[in-house]
């Protein structure tokens, strides 16, 4: 499955602060050399306008999507399609009956509704694998009638090896927990396991009700524009206790990406510090992962981006 390059439609901005990266000490005072001018006043401004309702410390309030995966899976191109686009096929009995179940917090625990094993598979699954005219019946096959012509994300590309578009099997379900960040930190939360003859890992489907999850807090953000020099974070994609690796917004032409993060005992701001080419370059948003270290385990703190003031999720996938 191949993906458009992302238009780049918002000013790009990420954090540093008083943390440090990999290359750099524990977290303490900032080097000057490595801060970036205005983003410890912006990031104060976005700790302080944070103020989320009494929900989000009594509610549930996943920062992970519904459909998770836990471990490597193994993808090869037609699998991760498969999994991109929702395209299962179950060759086992998919249970309608509910089950009952509870959030286990490091705070406490919450009862909430959640649907059955059929319900969560209707929401994982998307339909059919697409037509795929020229295609070869399994994977890696040379295409029927030699080489065939479709659109990429750098215009339209030849290719003799097509990526056939195969469903994902489905052999078995299970019903467990698994760790899920939320807004009260790490939870252990009810899910459905479908177990996948084609990957390594299940796929998981969380089974709490839809109807059960509290909506994440709107941002409020300082309105005064960023420094050329500083961009967004998008999302995190990894959380391993003080270590966060954290995605930034670049431009296709910046260089450099330097994290920046702003740490209090209740919250953390982050964005990121470029440096910005120039002459002329394509407006194409590319994402940079970049590693920090706080001073103590980020916990049930909220993660905020320096642009929006917006809560950062755990990147899909």
């Amino acid at each position: 499955m191949r993906r458009p390059a992302l238009l780049l439609v918002l000013p790009l901005l990420l954090a540093a602060g008083c943390a440090a990266t990999d290359a750099g000490p524990a977290a303490g005072p900032a080097d000057p050399t490595h801060r970036a001018e205005g983003f410890d006043q912006r990031a104060a401004q976005v700790a302080e306008a944070w103020r989320p309702g009494p929900e989000w410390r009594t509610g549930y309030l996943p920062l992970e999507g519904p459909t998770v995966l836990r471990g490597d899976p193994g993808f090869t191109s037609d699998t991760e399609a498969a999994f991109r686009a929702g395209w299962y096929r179950a060759q086992v009995p998919i249970p309608p009956t509910r089950v009952g179940g509870e959030i286990k917090f490091p705070d406490g625990r919450l009862t909430l509704p959640l649907v059955s094993a059929a319900e969560a598979y209707r929401q994982l699954a998307q339909g059919d694998p697409l037509p795929c005219p020229g295609r070869p019946k399994r994977p890696g096959l040379p295409s029927p009638g030699g080489p065939t012509v479709e659109p990429g994300p750098d215009g339209w590309t030849t290719s003799g090896t097509r990526t056939a578009c195969l469903p994902l099997t489905v052999t078995a379900v299970t019903f467990g927990a698994v760790p899920v960040r939320t807004s009260r930190g790490e939870a252990q939360v009810p899910a459905w396991l479908f177990t996948v003859e084609e990957l390594a890992t299940p796929v998981v489907r969380l089974a709490v009700a839809p109807t059960a999850v509290r909506p994440v807090p709107e941002p409020t953000g300082p309105a005064q524009p960023l420094p050329d020099d500083l961009v967004a974070a998008q999302d995190l994609a990894a959380v391993d206790g003080a270590r966060l690796t954290v995605r930034l917004g670049v431009g296709a032409c910046d260089t450099g990406s330097t994290p920046l993060v702003f740490e209090r005992p209740d919250v953390v701001v982050v964005g990121g510090r470029v440096t910005r080419a120039t002459g002329e370059c394509p407006a194409v948003l590319k994402l940079a992962p970049v590693t920090v270290t706080l001073r103590t385990p980020l916990g049930a703190r909220p993660v905020l981006d320096v642009f929006t003031g917006a809560p950062l999720s755990i990147a899909p996938r």
